[in-house]
């Protein structure tokens, strides 16, 4: 196993934020499709990336890509693959798949073509006709695009948004891997003061204090791969020994702020967990009193979106009082994330930049607004 074919799914729209995450880690990119990232590494890259990569919602083996018209073809090509290399006799096998534009469309008969075909490789390969499956999970993914097949192979277990700090959340929680990606995108790395007015539960200001002191978002969090034989299990330990050598102080504040109590206290909880207290301020504070101390920094939000027409008009006034208050900012940077097609408008002026993003099957944009743009447009006295 010298090189490896890996893939890195991801939430639509973040496919350059990862193969930016995975260039600065000293990955080859391969290339990208809507939601996929593919790149070539060893096993120290399969833990590496499991560890280090915060946008990613898994990291996957590409095991196979071959043209699958048929319940045959399908067949045939998962066969070839070398699965006595990754699977004991008594692996427990789990497939999952989907299917896009593909003449094989039943997803439960492709899983069944997928296990038959798996299960005759190993059968044969240990002179059993039947696999006891009692072992550790084996969990494979089939991706049928435009006919041509991709067999994959899952080594994160749960997603990598599951960080292992978040037990409990607020009403609407945003994506541990969106939040990074939020943080990412304002390039924002620690130098400088940071703040979330409206924190819920804390994950973007804890995804920032994470990122300013270089805290790999894996290091707390168990993995599938520890269970695959393949995988020298001295990796691991030796890949979370780095990680904790590249831990670092934080160079900034780090404020989180929400008007209701037991946000505060959700915020600190998770905080803790993730090893980032030390580093963050939390307050029980109202919008209408946000102001923090430094005069530069970066602010990021996830504001209610008002998706039900009861909480529109909360929500329209909310934005209001938000341009207002960060209007007392002018040596921040920030960004908002929202739903709402008429939020400029309510905020008071137009963004500087725009994006598209989705959080889950919500289609939102991320409003950014630039101290230098506001500063130029100011009026000279």
């Amino acid at each position: 196993m010298d090189r490896l074919t890996l893939v890195a799914p991801c939430l639509f729209g973040l496919e350059r934020l990862i193969k930016e995450e995975l260039t600065d880690l000293g990955c080859e990119v391969l290339g990208a499709q809507d939601g996929r990232v593919r790149f070539a590494g060893t096993l120290e890259t399969v833990v590496m990336t499991n560890l280090w990569l915060r946008c990613a919602e898994r990291v996957q083996l590409e095991l196979a890509q071959f043209e699958a018209p048929t319940f045959d073809a399908l067949f045939e090509g998962v066969k070839a693959v070398d699965w006595p290399a990754f699977a004991t006799a008594d692996s427990a096998i789990v497939v999952t798949g989907s299917s896009v534009r593909s003449a094989l469309s039943s997803l439960p008969a492709c899983q069944r073509i997928v296990k038959k075909a798996i299960v005759d490789k190993l059968g044969a390969a240990h002179g059993l006709t039947r696999l006891p499956e009692t072992g550790p999970a084996l969990q494979v993914q089939f991706f049928l695009l435009k006919d041509r097949a991709s067999i994959l192979l899952d080594t994160s277990g749960a997603p990598l948004h599951k960080r292992g700090y978040r037990l409990e959340s607020g009403l609407a929680p945003l994506r541990e891997t969106l939040a990074a990606a939020l943080v990412r995108l304002c390039r924002y790395r620690g130098g400088q003061a940071f703040a979330d007015p409206l924190c819920g539960s804390g994950t973007l200001a804890i995804e920032a204090a994470m990122r300013a002191t270089r805290t790999a978002p894996g290091l707390r969090r168990a993995f599938l791969f520890e269970q695959y034989g393949f995988l020298p299990k001295g990796l691991l330990v030796q890949a979370r020994e780095r990680a904790r050598a590249e831990l670092r102080p934080a160079e900034a504040d780090i404020l989180a702020c929400d008007i209701d109590p037991a946000m505060r206290t959700l915020t600190l909880q998770n905080a803790r967990r993730a090893g980032v207290d030390h580093c963050m301020t939390v307050a029980e504070a109202p919008l209408s009193a946000f102001a923090p101390a430094a005069a530069r920094g970066t602010l990021i939000c996830n504001p209610p979106y008002g998706e039900r027409m009861s909480e529109l008009r909360a929500c329209e006034a909310l934005y209001r009082e938000m341009g207002q208050v960060f209007d007392r900012l002018p040596g921040w940077d920030y960004g908002i994330l929202t739903s709402h097609e008429e939020f400029e408008r309510h905020f008071g002026r137009p963004a500087d930049k725009k994006r598209k993003l989705y959080n889950g099957m919500i289609r939102c944009d991320f409003y950014q607004y630039y101290k230098h743009v506001r500063q130029a447009q100011a009026p000279r006295p």
